[in-house]
């Protein structure tokens, strides 16, 4: 009888620790949506990185006036300046601010920053429309800034490259030291050209396009033993492998083009950013939940607001495939 009772009991103590550690990992499963912005509902973009001094994660995005009714054409895309999220573990975020950016220019409009931290400082290199435009074909322009609280962004140049219309700069350490900036050439049939630099503040543009493939906002990893890139190819996220940061090639199938199941999660993907913690690659990016085939050519608050997501990546057969309907179970190291 007190054996019975005994094992009754052991019984009883696993159930208790597997109901504590299911409670404890659920915690950590990434909200879906990942993130709204409270203000105009039109984040996107996502850049993320480690704030060493508030010990928390920080997301720069994209904002974009969605709410704004009275905006004509895409001006709602135009006029406004990067903002922050912030969280603990990257499975939940809360909106904190604005960047402080000091670039005053008329009417400025500040798109797709990339912000890395080296030798304790942070760089960010931000896109620059200067003005609130009606439509796409105007000039934009790709800035160098320092921070040292990822608040306060003191301007550094303007970067020369390619052409005047270059956004999107995604900004990687190449295996000799040297660094190197890819980004969007909108001039060259929207394709991807790069510059380099010894120390973040001089580039040299190399005049040369890597990705001839229609696209923008490409991302740089190393993961899994091989160099990846990917960008936004508006039909979810072209994939790319290379050995030397020069020629790329594109794997077959994109990835996010399929829509998910999620709340907000229901059309493409866009516009990444990628996030590796030793063998886990976590993909951010973002979506226009309302842009659905039964919206088709309606613009309205619906159709331009947009949310963050997160998803895992996953390495078969040598290619990189991402199931966004899965539970994401995240918990950023820094």
């Amino acid at each position: 009888m007190k054996l019975k009772i005994i094992y009754i009991l052991l019984i009883l103590v696993c159930i208790s620790c597997k109901t504590q550690n299911s409670n404890k990992t659920q915690t950590n499963v990434a909200d879906k949506p990942l993130f709204r912005d409270p203000i105009f509902d039109g984040a996107a973009d996502p850049s993320i990185i480690w704030n060493k001094k508030e010990k928390t994660w920080y997301m720069f995005y994209t904002n974009r006036r969605a709410k704004d009714d009275a905006a004509s054409g895409v001006a709602w895309v135009h006029g406004t300046r990067i903002g922050i999220a912030k969280s603990k573990d990257g499975a939940h975020w809360t909106y904190k601010d604005t960047c402080n950016i000091q670039y005053q220019i008329k009417d400025v409009t500040h798109w797709a920053p990339d912000v890395m931290e080296y030798k304790g400082v942070y760089h960010m290199y931000l896109t620059i429309v200067p003005g609130i435009f009606e439509d796409w074909y105007h000039p934009r322009y790709i800035i160098h800034l320092t921070s040292s609280n990822l608040t306060d962004w003191k301007f550094h140049s303007k970067l020369n490259l390619a052409s005047d219309r270059c956004i999107d700069a995604s900004v990687f350490l190449l295996p000799n030291g040297t660094w190197r900036m890819y980004y969007n050439n909108e001039n060259d049939g929207k394709s991807i050209y790069y510059a380099d630099s010894p120390d973040l503040y001089n580039w040299i543009d190399s005049g040369t396009k890597v990705i001839k493939d229609r696209g923008e906002g490409p991302k740089i990893f190393k993961w899994k033993g091989k160099n990846w890139m990917v960008n936004d190819a508006w039909k979810g996220l072209g994939v790319y492998t290379s050995e030397d940061f020069v020629n790329w090639k594109r794997q077959d199938k994109n990835i996010l083009e399929i829509p998910g199941t999620g709340e907000d999660d229901m059309v493409k993907g866009g516009h990444p950013d990628v996030i590796v913690q030793g063998e886990k690659a976590y993909v951010f990016y973002f979506t226009h939940p309302g842009k659905t085939p039964a919206n088709k050519d309606i613009d309205n608050y619906e159709t331009r607001r947009s949310s963050i997501q997160v998803a895992e990546l996953e390495y078969v057969d040598g290619e990189i495939v991402c199931n966004r309907n899965k539970p994401v179970f995240i918990k950023l190291i820094p």
